[in-house]
């Protein structure tokens, strides 16, 4: 549903937060809820463009079928399909999905997280034990609020340098060893349920900006990191 529509002409309208969704957006959305309501019916499933249904299930699958939708409509292959798998609010599966590039990541807690596609490697976090040595990433400057932007600035200048935008994929990108701190806010459930199992699964955190873990009433602000040893220095920073 989505590849065919990659660097089209494209009619993208505004939705009520003024972010861009497309055709490929809802269709992709409707694809895999007629998938899980013939495969799995009494499943819950949350979703970004058309809502929920059973979100008190048992399992509730939660699904954004672009994330980086800014990405997807200027032709830049940093977007992804994020599908999560909560059991009693916890994430346990997670999968990024790069339809474009045909790279994904797979989490299934309590199991290493599997990578593959053209560019397959190992999916592995990398030792990042101080923050002065850290790559950090953020999708954009413009999501912190002006109560979180303080906490941010301080972890930002801590950090060895930032890099801006990748969405989803920046993720994936530390799962892979290659970015050791994402730090966002104003984050929904859709954003980040896929991506606990992926980057925990490979050996890294993910959590609050308080260091605690996330669940479906959480704030929005994530913080990813490659290796859990920054836990302790990120979260002084951002909460300082």
């Amino acid at each position: 549903m989505i590849r065919p529509l990659f660097r089209s002409a494209l009619l993208v309208e505004a939705k009520g937060d003024a972010s861009p969704v497309t055709r490929a957006d809802k269709e992709a959305e409707e694809a895999i809820r007629a998938l899980l309501a013939e495969t799995l019916p009494d499943h819950g499933v949350i979703g970004e463009e058309h809502g929920s249904e059973r979100p008190d299930a048992e399992w509730v699958w939660v699904l954004d079928p672009i994330d980086g939708t800014r990405a997807f409509v200027t032709g830049r292959p940093i977007f992804g399909s994020l599908l999560g798998l909560l059991h009693r609010g916890k994430p346990v599966l997670g999968i990024i999905d790069q339809p474009v590039t045909g790279e994904r990541w797979l989490g299934v807690a309590g199991q290493p997280t599997r990578f593959s596609g053209p560019f397959a490697g190992t999916a592995r976090c990398r030792p990042c034990a101080s923050l002065a040595e850290a790559e950090l990433s953020c999708t954009s400057p413009d999501m912190f609020s002006p109560a979180s932007r303080p906490g941010f600035e301080r972890l930002r200048k801590g950090a060895r340098r930032v890099t801006w935008g990748g969405d989803c994929y920046a993720y994936g990108l530390v799962a892979l060893g290659l970015i050791d701190v994402v730090a966002e806010s104003n984050l929904k459930i859709w954003d980040w349920a896929a991506l606990v199992p992926v980057i925990e699964g490979a050996g890294g955190r993910v959590t609050d900006w308080v260091g605690q873990p996330l669940h479906p009433v959480s704030d929005g602000r994530v913080l990813a990191l490659g290796d859990p040893r920054l836990l302790q220095e990120a979260v002084h920073l951002l909460q300082s």
